[in-house]
């Protein structure tokens, strides 16, 4: 008697890891701004008119739920469109999200630390070159990119240009991420934007 119970002790067992690891595996979708986020899968214009097509391994599950459950994605063209360019945009902006976040909030740099020449070149080409107020960030000339913390808000640390003259001023990289979607995608750039930075975020 004692056999039988113990395999269907086994059996419930594996029935609740097998249930618990799909619920888990389907997230919803989240924010770039305000949680970590990865870039989601391209999505062709062939697959996206097939909806029965298995999506591939590195589709992410927000856009296979989208892809089979939103009413969108099959009767609106544009709404279509807007996903695949949307998509795009992720993938060309995370990789710079991801080090800029790597570098305020990991402890690779201590505050007032100057960043490394690789991690500098990177944020001086991706990000600070594309400041609204570059030449007035970087004045009389660019001497490094500090890490400290903000002269307002002392529980948040954000990038600093230091000057050649030894003055230091903080600039903002989502700043420099909307103006640089404004010049790559102007025609996308405001919906994306409204999308996915918080409101008020500077």
């Amino acid at each position: 008697m004692a056999t039988p119970l113990i395999l269907r002790q086994v059996l419930f067992h594996r029935l609740r890891f097998h249930h618990n690891y799909q619920r888990l595996t389907v997230a919803p979708p989240q924010r770039l701004w305000c949680t970590a986020a990865t870039p989601t899968a391209n999505l062709s214009s062939s697959s996206s008119e097939n909806s029965k097509e298995k999506p591939s391994s590195s589709a992410t599950s927000s856009n296979v739920l989208l892809k089979f459950k939103d009413p969108r994605w099959e009767n609106d063209p544009d709404y279509r469109k807007w996903k695949v360019k949307e998509d795009e945009i992720l993938r060309d902006i995370v990789p710079i999200v991801t080090l800029t976040k790597d570098i305020l909030h990991s402890p690779r740099y201590m505050d007032g630390e100057q960043l490394s020449a690789k991690d500098e070149k990177a944020v001086v080409e991706k990000l600070l070159a594309y400041h609204p107020h570059s030449e007035d960030k970087i004045g009389c000339g660019l001497d490094s990119i500090m890490v400290d913390r903000h002269p307002q808000f002392g529980h948040s640390r954000c990038l600093f240009v230091v000057r050649t003259d030894g003055g230091w001023i903080d600039f903002s990289y989502q700043k420099c991420i909307r103006e640089y979607i404004r010049h790559k995608y102007p025609a996308h750039a405001e919906r994306f934007i409204s999308e996915h930075f918080k409101r008020g975020s500077s």
